[in-house]
C-alpha cells in the first residue's frame, strides 16, 4: 500500500511545483541526470551480484525479451498501419515493450504469491532492464532520429555510453571478482531514489491537456504491454511445459505496467514525452486491476 501512495504523492507533487511555478521549468532534465547516472546503475549493484544463475532462469531471460522483440513487430505494423511517424513509433516501443518489474511489481508480487518468491522477480527485473538499455534504447536513438535511419556504429556509441548498461555490464562482471557485501547499503539508499524522482519527474512533465488525442495510442500501448505480452508469455510456457512458480512470476511480472525510467529515456532522445508520461499514469491505475486477473489465471494454469 506503501508503495501507491508513494505513486500518487511523487507524481501530484510534480504537477503542483510545476503548476505554482515553485521549480525551474527544466528542472526535470537535473533529476533525470542523477537517475540515469547514479540510482540506475546503484540498482544493477544492489540486485546483480546476488543473482544465482541457475538454467530453471533461463525461461525468464528468454520471455522478458521475447516481449521486447515482438513488441517491435506489433507497433511497426499498426504503427504503418496509421500512418505514424518514426517518432512515435520508436515512442510506442519504448512504453509498450517494457515493465515496471520492480516498484509494481515486486510489491504485488509479495502481495498475491508471497515474499519468498521475490528471487524470481528479481531475475525478470534485471532481465527488463537489461532489454531496456539496449533494445529500448535503439528504439529511442531510431525514434530520435529526424531521418529515422541511425547507423549501426552511432546505435554502439550511444548503448556503450549509457550509464545503467555499463553499471549493468560493470555489476556482472565484478561481482565475480570484488565482494560488494560492504557496499550493499549504499547502493540501497542510491536505489530507493529511482522510483521517487523518476516519478516526480513524470509528474513535472505531465500534460493532461489534449490526452483524448492520444487515446488510441495509448490504449495499444496498454492493450499489448497488459493483455497481449502476459498472454503471450504463459502461451509460451505452456509450450515450453514450464510450470510451478518460475511461469507464475514470469507472467505476472509481464503484465506490469509500464517502467517509469522510459519516461527519462523519452525524454533524452527527444520522443513525444507527453504520450510516454500519459501512457505510464493510466498504465499505472488500469494495471492494478488487470494484474488480479492475471494472477488468478497463473493459479488455474500453473
Amino acid at each position: 500500500m506503501v508503495n501507491f501512495v508513494l505513486i500518487a504523492v511523487c507524481i501530484i507533487a510534480g504537477m503542483v511545483f510545476k503548476a505554482t511555478k515553485s521549480i525551474h521549468p527544466d528542472a526535470h532534465k537535473g533529476i533525470n541526470t542523477w537517475i540515469l547516472y547514479l540510482a540506475l546503475p546503484a540498482v544493477s549493484f544492489k540486485y546483480l551480484p546476488k543473482v544465482r544463475w541457475t538454467a530453471d532462469m533461463l525461461f525468464p531471460v528468454v520471455a522478458t525479451f521475447l516481449i521486447s522483440v515482438v513488441c517491435f513487430f506489433f507497433i511497426k505494423l499498426y504503427s504503418r498501419y496509421k500512418g505514424y511517424s518514426g517518432r512515435s513509433q520508436g515512442t510506442l516501443e519504448l512504453v509498450s515493450g517494457y515493465s515496471n518489474t520492480s516498484f509494481i511489481g515486486f510489491p504485488l508480487v509479495a502481495a498475491f504469491y508471497g515474499e519468498g518468491l521475490l528471487s524470481i522477480a528479481v531475475i525478470c527485473d534485471q532481465t527488463m532492464f537489461l532489454a531496456l538499455s539496449t533494445l529500448g534504447i535503439i528504439a529511442a536513438v531510431k525514434g530520435g532520429s529526424r531521418s529515422g535511419k541511425v547507423s549501426a556504429g552511432f546505435i554502439l556509441k550511444r548503448l556503450v555510453t549509457f550509464p545503467p548498461l555499463i553499471g549493468c555490464v560493470a555489476a556482472l562482471v565484478l561481482s565475480g571478482f570484488i565482494d560488494f557485501s560492504a557496499a550493499e547499503p549504499f547502493f540501497d539508499k542510491l536505489a530507493a531514489t529511482v522510483s521517487p524522482m523518476a516519478l516526480f519527474s513524470v509528474g513535472l512533465q505531465l500534460k493532461f491537456n489534449g490526452w483524448k488525442k492520444l487515446v488510441p495510442q495509448m490504449s495499444v500501448s496498454m492493450l499489448y504491454k497488459l493483455i497481449l505480452a502476459p498472454a503471450m508469455v504463459l502461451g509460451f510456457a505452456l509450450l515450453a511445459g514450464i510450470k510451478g512458480d518460475i511461469a507464475k512470476i514470469t507472467v505476472f511480472e509481464a503484465a506490469m505496467p509500464t517502467v517509469v525510467t522510459s519516461s527519462i529515456i523519452a525524454e533524452q532522445f527527444r520522443l513525444n514525452t507527453k504520450l510516454t508520461n500519459l501512457t505510464i499514469g493510466f498504465s499505472i491505475i488500469v494495471g492494478l486491476f488487470t494484474s488480479a486477473i492475471w494472477y488468478q489465471l497463473t493459479q488455474f494454469f500453473f
